[in-house]
């Protein structure tokens, strides 16, 4: 978003290897462990604005993965405000090393805030599809989208309706949605908990707007079913 998710100048592309500082996840079982690589598409929501890296969903999804046997290489392309269009020529404009294992994309709230044409969104998402099933092996059951979460419900909202932006969100929801499903991807609904959680304010970070770790975890327990699924091929 333009101030709604804050235009600070996040990193766009950031590389890192999992540790399992972050979450309280299960240690895991000890033998061999299958290093798979993972790239995470989006904007704010995936760079983890207002926490720390270990606590960016992405991260915190990698480190419940090695529970699960996978010690996952995460590459990070994000930044906070982008919209579809932005994270195309983000993508482009960064260097990658195909193939990943593990490909998710979570974009559309910027849109959504800008007041953007759906029809124009709908036309971004899916090439960002074509995009992350091409980084993916060329298989899009290894691409998870995951849904926009509802900023409408946090204190950063406060005098505007809440109402209007959930039906918003909605829209590019079933948008993204169909898409989706017509794309052969996984996908994964976090914003009914998004809608839940931001009503506790440990799930919200310090700016009144963005996810704590606390919400970004459980986002990772959300995803991590098709996670597995994905990386099982």
């Amino acid at each position: 978003m333009h101030r709604a998710l804050p235009v600070a100048l996040t990193a766009a592309a950031v590389v890192l290897l999992t540790s399992g500082a972050a979450g309280n996840h299960p240690v895991p079982a000890p033998g061999p462990s299958k290093m798979v690589r993972f790239l995470a598409l989006g904007d704010s929501y995936t760079i983890g604005e207002g926490v720390a890296e270990g606590e960016r969903w992405p991260m915190l999804l990698a480190d419940i993965l090695r529970a699960h046997g996978y010690l996952a290489q995460v590459r990070i392309v994000a930044h906070t405000g982008w919209t579809t269009d932005e994270l195309g020529r983000g993508i482009q404009g960064t260097q990658l090393s195909p193939p990943y294992d593990l490909v998710t994309l979570l974009i559309g709230v910027n849109n959504q805030y800008r007041g953007n044409d759906l029809d124009e969104y709908r036309e971004g998402f899916r090439f960002l599809l074509g995009e992350a099933a091409g980084y993916a092996r060329g298989d899009p059951e290894r691409v998870l989208v995951l849904s926009i979460p509802d900023w409408g419900v946090t204190p950063f909202a406060d005098g505007r309706d809440p109402g209007k932006i959930a039906a918003e969100i909605d829209r590019f929801n079933a948008v993204n949605r169909q898409e989706s499903e017509a794309a052969g991807v996984h996908y994964v609904e976090i914003t009914g908990e998004s809608r839940i959680d931001a009503r506790d304010l440990s799930f919200i970070a310090s700016d009144g707007l963005h996810p704590s770790g606390k919400m970004y975890a459980a986002w990772a327990n959300l995803a991590l079913p098709a996670a597995l699924a994905a990386l099982s091929r």
